[in-house]
């Protein structure tokens, strides 16, 4: 359970998302932020969604990504029963490119 400060802490973090201005800086925040291990936690599971939305089966995915089959589905069901985050910022991706 998320301690009394939790969403006094997550919207300060989202704040300062919100204030990054160049891929540089992301990066040098997140670098700040995360541990190897939880920034490669959170890529695989935008590339493990990115793949899903592509259609791509579980196999391929998880030989692809190193992924486990329950991060696959934790992801899968976020996309179905999420906030349409991944789906929105996709969409804005797909724009610029």
């Amino acid at each position: 359970m998320p301690n009394k400060n939790f969403e006094g802490n997550l919207d300060f973090l989202y704040q300062l998302i919100l204030s990054i201005e160049t891929k540089e800086e992301c990066e040098a925040f997140f670098d700040d932020l995360c541990t190897v291990t939880e920034l490669a936690t959170l890529s695989q599971r935008a590339v493990v969604a990115k793949m899903l939305k592509q259609n791509k089966v579980y196999s391929d995915i998880v030989s692809q990504t190193g992924a486990s089959t329950a991060t696959v589905s934790r992801v899968k069901r976020s996309l179905a029963y999420g906030k349409n985050g991944y789906d929105k910022l996709f969409t804005k991706l797909e724009a610029k490119d």
